[in-house]
């Protein structure tokens, strides 16, 4: 892709050739510079993983925290500075196994944060076992005989406990990837985009083809605004939809609810900062 000002050159990367998340990082710096955000607007939170590799490899704020706690560090980051753009980036296993407590209480505050989750359905980081979203019957290093756990549903789960955006792309289509993640962090209130991602080196069923044939893209005709009706669409399993599949707008975010931001939405350090040289000038007046 043409170079970006969210470009890190240096990088060395450390994902395997073939691997989608090198096709989800290219549409995130896509996004980000056709939305006009500058690096230090940035925040992208993460736990453990490859996924969680991704802010290593590009230039903006980051912050890594314990396997599955992305969405809580991120929540936390938001309220301190509502100004900032804050992403919390993870796989299926980090976001919905480790972090599946996070992820449910996170979609009941609503903070203004988006959730990407790179879904490919098999832990990659740790060489190959199943994941909460790996189909049954998925056969493992660890699961010799096959999965025998029913996949964990997150865009049903999301859409269910009320999330105010839920969507999914592929990361084989670059561009309508980029334009889903700039409709997600454009939405105010928690975002969850789940992406799938194919896994080259340990996943190879659900592979770039697989996604091709089992995947398409939502038409217009579908109403976002209808609980049921993207509900509906989230428990297809025949085949899986792309695209936007609920979208509710008009719920305050987690952070305006907060009394200390009522009337004042700048960041904590900085009205603190205000505070101390008012009273430092109260006191020199004494």
């Amino acid at each position: 892709m043409n170079s970006t000002i969210f470009d890190l050159p240096s990088a060395d990367m450390s994902w395997c050739p073939g691997c989608g998340d090198f096709l989800i990082l290219d549409a995130l710096k896509i996004a980000f510079t056709r939305l006009g955000w500058k690096p230090a607007d940035v925040v992208i939170v993460t736990g453990i993983g490859q996924a969680a590799k991704t802010p290593h490899f590009m230039k903006c704020h980051f912050f890594n925290g314990l396997h599955g706690r992305a969405l809580s560090n991120a929540t936390g980051i938001k309220a301190a500075n509502p100004l900032l753009n804050v992403v919390a980036i993870g796989g299926d296993g980090d976001m919905y196994g480790e972090g599946g407590n996070h992820f449910i209480h996170t979609i009941r505050r609503n903070p203004d944060i988006t959730n990407i989750v790179y879904d490919n359905m098999v832990y990659g980081l740790t060489k190959g076992q199943a994941s909460p979203t790996s189909f049954l019957g998925f056969k493992t290093p660890v699961q010799v005989h096959g999965v025998m756990s029913v996949p964990f549903n997150p865009l049903a789960v999301a859409i269910v406990l009320g999330a105010t955006f839920v969507a999914r792309a592929f990361a084989g289509d670059v561009e309508e990837t980029a334009f889903l993640i700039e409709q997600a962090v454009q939405h105010k209130g928690y975002a969850l985009l789940d992406i799938f991602q194919p896994c080259v080196s340990f996943n190879k069923v659900n592979t770039y083809k697989w996604f091709k044939e089992n995947t398409y893209y939502i038409g217009d005709s579908h109403n976002s605004a209808d609980q049921k009706a993207a509900l509906a669409l989230a428990l297809k399993s025949d085949s899986f939809p792309l695209g936007v599949l609920y979208r509710q707008e008009g719920r305050a975010a987690f952070e305006e609810n907060m009394d200390a931001y009522k009337g004042d939405k700048a960041p904590l350090f900085k009205r603190m900062a205000k505070i101390k040289t008012i009273e430092g000038c109260i006191t020199s007046m004494a």
